[in-house]
């Protein structure tokens, strides 16, 4: 049997919570953390800028091996040099096992460099404590993880001096070259698992400017090691701590942790029938509640609810638990929107009721739909910030807008997918030219403009913000286009209007769970309206169609039921990207096989900037891109005439 160590990657899920090494990659618990699209994305940039580390500080040797042996034996070997720098590292001692992304060598001197796909404002350590001098919370994960091997590698090797650094994305730093990130390709295995291919000239000269910086942080964590990073005084030792959960892993202990605000992140809280879910296994244990208890909706389930913790030290785990005290300060219901406390009473009003009706403040929607002018322009970005630049002249996690869709809705009723718009071409900055095409679309009347959540707004600003710097750039509209972009973010004379903050303030349903994302208000408007089951259940959609599409050629039947009756989002209807490709073919792409989600659209264009990726498959990628963000816009609309097929029936 395999020993079990405490490895860098586990360390970090216990930080978390140490409960969570108990369930760890173990196949009969469920971990909603697998598949999800913006986790991969993440996973992915890490890759690349892992490579890009290495390549800024070439002569190395990489140690690709698995496992711990083969990798142990490498790196005891090449150590036995006065100077050599390794990447991917291998250092045991006892049951810790740690891979140092680049280990640099000097005689007895030893740089220990972790690389994270994170940014960073080029402030020195500073950036990591706040005015006090304690570590900041989002850094501590971070500055843990570099602790943690400097701890391993100072047990395992006494005899060197080691310095800590920890190697970030420099957001003050920009490329002085084109296609850094196309330079560093992803690939995959035969086993599925990724890797990257440098491709092309991969010189110091050809990567241009470094856009990353190892920071030296040897003293943040000698302060972590003693126990003074923190304000609070930590329950266990750093040396302790490591000891306790190594031995719970080794042995296969579970720890069991105090319950709290973090369990709401659990990746463990499953609904799956068919595997356990450790959350309830935790909760079980340290309550009197039961599994059929966990089922119902609990404290962590309110929407935007800072008192969670608070309400669970109380022994209230369930959200019918929660009085009005609970809540904090709430005013009577009027006419008048929403307010935050009201709201999240309304979500535990609903729960305590067991009334899963839809609550829809019909006066105070009636007067926020007569403000919108029509023809209504519902719109959709979807956005790219990586961590290595596809562009010269560009810092790190610079925002690229490459694609919007835009509906439109006139008085009549009448629904069509008007325009859109995709970045295609490779090693070419398209903000400048996306802005310019969505000016086109908007400007031909001055009817309202609909985005849902802040992000369109975000975008937008940052565009007029890289419009005003990036003067190397010719741009011959370039006042026209901050005027347009002033007109329509927050603040202008046609500034978009948030669909988001329309439901938040006016709409309810116990389906969504208390979630306001488009993904869960859309299958609850299909669930509830008679009106749009109706008029979606028919193939009206798609190209010659009754509602026009840009994109869908045949006829869209976009509501569906599933085997529990339950209506299937339109999101899981979207067809694989791939579909009718052989398999074989299939099989060398790139990208997944089904776009669902932001992280997915993401992943999907930063694949379209490599070089390899063939013909067909962009085709075939571009086509799907644009099958979903035409989703997003129609998810919108569906949304607002359920609204207003309520408020016809009143």
């Amino acid at each position: 049997m395999t020993k079990r160590y405490l490895t860098k990657s586990r360390f970090k899920t216990a930080l978390e919570c140490p409960t969570k090494l108990f369930y760890l990659n173990k196949s009969e618990y469920d971990d909603i953390k697998e598949g999800d699209g913006f986790l991969q994305a993440l996973a992915e940039g890490g890759y690349q800028v892992g490579e890009l580390a290495k390549l800024y500080y070439p002569g190395g040797h990489d140690i690709t091996d698995r496992g711990y042996l083969k990798p142990l034996e490498k790196t005891y070997e090449l150590l036995k040099q006065d100077d050599v720098i390794i990447y991917e590292a291998a250092i045991l001692f006892e049951n810790l096992f740690v891979r140092v992304d680049v280990l640099v060598k000097q005689g007895n001197k030893i740089k220990l460099i972790e690389v994270k796909a994170k940014s960073y404002d080029g402030k020195g350590v500073d950036t990591f404590v706040n005015h006090s001098g304690f570590i900041v919370s989002k850094w501590k994960p971070y500055l843990y993880d570099v602790a943690f091997q400097k701890y391993v590698m100072a047990l395992a090797f006494p005899e060197y001096q080691i310095e800590s650094y920890l190697m970030l994305a420099d957001k003050t730093k920009i490329t002085s070259v084109d296609g850094l990130n196309q330079k560093i390709q992803l690939v995959k295995d035969a086993e599925g698992e990724i890797g990257v291919k440098l491709v092309g000239n991969v010189s110091p000269e050809a990567l241009g400017n470094p856009i990353l910086t190892a920071v030296d942080v040897s003293e943040l964590v000698e302060r972590i090691h003693d126990g003074t990073d923190s304000q609070v005084v930590p329950q266990y030792g750093f040396a302790d701590l490591v000891s306790r959960l190594a031995s719970a892993y080794e042995n296969d202990d579970k720890l069991v942790n105090t319950l709290g605000n973090h369990c709401a992140k659990c990746e463990f809280r499953s609904y799956d029938t068919h595997k356990k879910s450790g959350f309830n296994e935790c909760w079980k244990q340290q309550t009197s509640l039961t599994n059929s208890d966990l089922q119902k909706p609990l404290v962590l389930d309110l929407w935007s609810f800072s008192r969670k913790q608070h309400c669970i030290k109380q022994g209230k785990y369930l959200m019918c638990d929660l009085e009005k005290a609970d809540i904090g300060n709430i005013a009577d219901f009027s006419d008048e929107q929403l307010t935050k406390q009201q709201r999240q009473w309304l979500q535990v009003e609903k729960v305590k009721n067991n009334d899963s009706t839809a609550y829809l403040n019909r006066r105070g929607l009636k007067k926020e739909l007569e403000l919108h002018r029509y023809p209504l322009h519902f719109i959709d970005f979807e956005t790219a910030m990586v961590a290595i630049p596809f562009y010269n002249n560009t810092p790190p996690y610079e925002q690229i807008a490459f694609q919007y869709s835009h509906h439109v809705m006139y008085e009549d009723g009448r629904v069509e997918h008007k325009s859109q718009f995709i970045a295609t071409e490779k090693e070419q900055f398209p903000n400048f030219d996306f802005v310019r095409a969505l000016q086109q679309d908007l400007e031909q009347d001055d009817g309202s403009i609909f985005r849902f959540a802040a992000h369109e707004n975000t975008v937008l600003k940052q565009i007029k913000t890289q419009l005003i710097e990036k003067t190397e750039i010719q741009v011959d509209d370039r006042e026209q286009l901050i005027q347009f972009i002033d007109t329509v973010t927050q603040g202008g004379a046609r500034s978009m209007v948030d669909l988001c903050e329309i439901v938040e303030h006016h709409y309810y349903d116990p389906y969504t769970k208390g979630s306001n994302s488009i993904k869960a208000i859309l299958p609850a408007v299909l669930q509830r309206s008679e009106y749009i089951q109706n008029r979606y259940g028919q193939p009206i959609y798609g190209k010659g169609c009754e509602i026009s599409s840009l994109n869908f050629d045949q006829p869209q039947t976009w509501l569906q039921t599933g085997g529990s009756g339950d209506i299937v989002s339109p999101y899981k209807l979207l067809p694989d990207i791939f579909e009718g490709v052989a398999e074989e073919i299939a099989r060398s792409f790139m990208t997944a096989h089904e776009l669902s989600e932001g992280g997915d659209a993401l992943t999907a264009y930063a694949k379209m900037q490599f070089p390899e990726m063939t013909v067909e498959e962009k085709e075939l990628v571009i086509k799907g891109l644009l099958r979903y963000c035409e989703l997003d816009t129609l998810a919108m609309v569906m949304i607002y005439e359920y609204w207003l097929s309520e408020l016809r029936s009143e």
